[in-house]
């Protein structure tokens, strides 16, 4: 049975559909790798002891835990983006001052924190233990 142009079309799509996710894998890699090279132990992170008065009202608060989570109690002001939606949301999230992200200790706050880093964001930070450690041993509470 001869190819027919549209057969070798049709293969050379398939082929494609294949590899394309394959090079946006190794892409990916790539950003991450970069990042984690290049970047200091502390720079992605801030103690809630760090957070006094000043630093406060200079920052923008993203709660990334779920919307009930938020509704129950959170840091005064804080924006709610979930963890997950954070690039998704970006065009939300500024760019021209420092942001925190936290969740209630940490974790799932420090894998948006890292998205966003790699998407470009140095200016956001996680909080160190959380919500949790917010309350706790925060500097300066409103």
């Amino acid at each position: 049975m001869p190819i027919t142009r549209a057969r070798a079309v049709s293969a050379a799509a398939l082929i494609l559909a294949f590899l394309a996710p394959a090079h946006a894998n190794e892409a990916a890699i790539e950003a991450m790798q970069e990042y984690m090279e290049f970047s200091d132990y502390e720079a992605g992170i801030i103690q809630p002891q760090q957070i006094d008065e000043s630093v406060f009202g200079a920052v923008v608060f993203i709660d990334t835990r779920d919307a009930a989570q938020h509704a129950e109690a959170t840091i005064p002001g804080a924006l709610n983006i979930e963890w997950r939606e954070v690039l998704g949301r970006i065009d939300e999230i500024p760019a021209d001052r420092k942001v925190i992200l936290f969740c209630n200790t940490g974790s799932l706050s420090a894998q948006a924190a890292f998205a966003l880093r790699v998407a470009g964001r140095d200016n956001v930070v996680v909080l160190q233990s959380g919500f949790l450690g917010w309350q706790e041993n925060a500097a300066w509470k409103p």
